[in-house]
């Protein structure tokens, strides 16, 4: 039996694991309770190198030793909001891996006046701002990363059942998202003949720090866990595993598709 590093996760023979030799970038770790932190903790358990990025100083005492932990290859700073700050990081990227098999997008923003107010309410440069954060910066992303890609790979974004339904209290973020898993499809088709496939994952209801944002969000954890067929709300290592699965050539046959890992909740009305 090979042994597991018990911080990164990975084994010592990484040429066993399904994405050994293989690069990833990871953008939207707050803590070790974000469900990127999840996707990077799995990536790395099957061989995958990665670098991950930080918002700003204040999330970066809380990310860097996780990204230690990690031994992520690259650490840096991403604000999308600043003019070439994504570019540039995919630029660092690139001079350190060569080529880029996965990116992870799990970012999204909304003033809080917008978020929790009517939706026709929505101030003109609140959505502009969280339209541009929270979904034009995942097609930034792809153009950037493109050429990069050069062997094919995935592009995986998050997302959550209010861009398919009302969600109370989720406000304007619920038509961002939908605007989201509609850009998902459009890149896959725009990407299929490269090889690029290109995901939306859409987990239900978890206490990370964005979710805090959300009015009332533990009576949203209690009555997905109610609605749920399995009984409970998904953690943030049940999203961790599918989304590595979709990194994984076991994924080579999808692309365009929004997938639910939400205890089955989105089947219920």
């Amino acid at each position: 039996m090979n042994a597991i590093n018990e911080q990164t996760g990975v084994g010592d023979n990484t040429l066993l694991l399904p994405l050994a030799g293989k690069k990833g970038l990871i953008t939207g770790i707050a803590n070790d309770k974000s469900i990127a932190y999840a996707v990077a903790r799995a990536v790395r358990a099957l061989g995958a190198d990665i670098a991950l990025t930080y918002q700003n100083e204040k999330t970066a005492k809380y990310t860097q030793p996780l990204a230690e932990a990690l031994g992520a290859r690259l650490f840096e700073k991403l604000d999308v909001a600043q003019p070439g700050s994504l570019e540039g990081v995919i630029e660092k990227c690139g001079a350190e891996f060569g080529q880029i098999d996965f990116a992870i997008h799990s970012m999204a923003f909304c003033e809080a006046d917008d978020l929790h107010g009517r939706v026709i309410d929505t101030s003109e440069s609140g959505f502009d701002s969280a339209m541009n954060i929270s979904c034009h910066s995942f097609l930034r992303m792809a153009k950037a990363l493109e050429p990069l890609m050069t062997e094919g790979g995935s592009l995986i974004t998050m997302s959550y059942l209010g861009a398919e339904r009302v969600v109370r209290n989720y406000g304007v973020m619920g038509i961002i998202k939908a605007a989201l898993e509609s850009a998902v499809r459009y890149m896959a088709y725009d990407l299929g003949p490269k090889g690029i496939r290109v995901f939306a994952v859409s987990p239900g209801p978890i206490m990370t720090r964005a979710a805090s944002g959300i009015a009332n969000f533990n009576k949203l954890l209690e009555a997905d866990a109610v609605k749920a067929p399995l009984g409970h709300t998904v953690t943030i290592e049940e999203v961790g595993a599918l989304t590595a699965f979709l990194c994984t050539s076991g994924s080579s046959g999808m692309t365009g598709q929004t997938i639910y890992v939400d205890a089955g909740a989105h089947i219920v009305a």
